[in-house]
C-alpha cells in the first residue's frame, strides 16, 4: 500500500534506538524525509549511519538535543521550523517501588515522557492547522491504562498523554490535523534489557519473558515481548494520509494485555 509520505517531513523525537528509530525507518522507507533526534551528537550520528543502510537514499536529518527542555525544543524548532508529521515518541521508564520513587523522580518523567510532546506540539501545531494537514502521534503505552505496580510515576505520564492526545483532537475538529495516541504493549527494545536485569534475578532472557507474561501481564494474548517495528507499522500508517478518518483515538498495539474489546 502507497502510504502518499513522499515530500512529507517527519520528526520522531527519542529516534536514536528502540521504537522511536523503528518508526523513523518506517516512515523513511515509505518516502517521507525524516528528522531523527537523540541526546548526544553521538547517539545521532550512529542512528543516522544505521538508517541509511536500513532505507538506502532516505531522506534523513538528525539533532541532538535534550527535548525534555525548554532550551533543546526551542533550538529544534529554530533548526526546523515547521514538520508534517510529529511523533512524540520521547520517553523512559524505570521500575521502582511506590515508596522509593522521590518527588525528582516524578519531576523527570512528567519532563520527559509528557512536557517534551506538549512543547513540540504547542510549537508545531500551528502551521499545520494553517496548512490544513498535518499528523500528531503520541507513543503512550497500554501502562496508560492498566497502571503497573513496578512504576506507577511512568503509569501516570502515560495516562496524561492519552488526555492531551484527545484534548488537542478536538482542538483541530474540522482541519486535516490529526492526534492520535499509540499504545505499544511491552516492546524488546534496547530499554528492556536494562528493565529485565532489575527484575529478572539473574534469569536468561527466555526464562524471565515466560515468568512475566504469566505473571506481570497474564493478559497478554501474544505471551512475548512486541518487536519495535511491529508497533512502528501502526504508527506510519497512522502518519499517512491514507489514516484521515482516525482522529482522537487511542490504538493499540499492545499484544492484546488490555483486556478490553474497546
Amino acid at each position: 500500500m502507497d502510504y502518499q509520505l513522499q515530500g512529507k517531513l517527519a520528526l520522531v523525537s527519542g529516534s536514536s534506538k528502540g521504537i522511536g528509530f523503528a518508526i523513523a525507518a518506517g516512515l523513511a522507507r515509505e518516502g517521507a524525509e525524516v528528522i531523527l533526534n537523540g541526546r548526544s551528537d553521538r547517539s545521532v550520528a550512529e542512528a543516522l549511519d544505521k538508517l541509511a543502510a536500513t532505507v538506502p537514499n532516505a531522506r534523513v536529518h538528525g539533532y541532538a538535543g535534550d527535548l525534555s527542555t525548554v532550551a533543546g525544543v526551542e533550538g529544534l524548532v529554530a533548526k526546523f521550523p515547521t514538520v508534517d508529521i510529529l511523533v512524540n515518541n520521547l520517553g523512559m521508564f524505570d521500575p521502582k517501588p511506590f515508596e522509593d520513587i522521590p518527588d525528582a523522580d516524578w519531576q523527570m518523567f512528567f519532563d520527559v515522557n509528557v512536557m517534551s510532546g506538549v512543547r513540540l506540539s504547542r510549537a508545531y501545531l500551528p502551521a499545520m492547522k494553517k496548512k490544513n494537514w498535518g499528523r500528531i502521534v503520541f507513543i503512550s503505552s497500554e501502562s496508560g491504562v492498566q497502571i503497573p505496580v513496578e512504576m506507577i510515576h511512568y503509569g501516570m505520564t502515560k495516562t496524561a498523554q492519552l488526555a492531551i492526545s484527545r484534548g488537542l483532537a478536538e482542538s483541530c475538529a474540522g482541519t486535516g490535523v490529526t492526534v492520535n495516541a499509540v499504545l505499544p504493549g511491552p516492546t524488546s527494545s534496547e530499554g528492556v534489557s536494562d528493565f529485565v536485569e532489575k527484575l529478572s534475578g539473574g534469569q536468561s532472557f527466555e526464562a524471565f519473558q515466560k515468568q512475566f507474561f504469566e505473571q506481570a501481564r497474564p493478559s497478554s494474548l501474544l505471551k512475548r515481548f512486541i518487536t519495535p517495528e511491529e508497533v512502528a507499522n501502526l504508527v506510519v500508517y497512522v502518519c499517512s494520509p491514507a489514516s484521515a478518518a482516525t482522529n482522537g483515538a487511542a490504538l493499540r498495539a499492545d499484544g492484546g494485555v488490555v483486556r478490553s474489546a474497546f
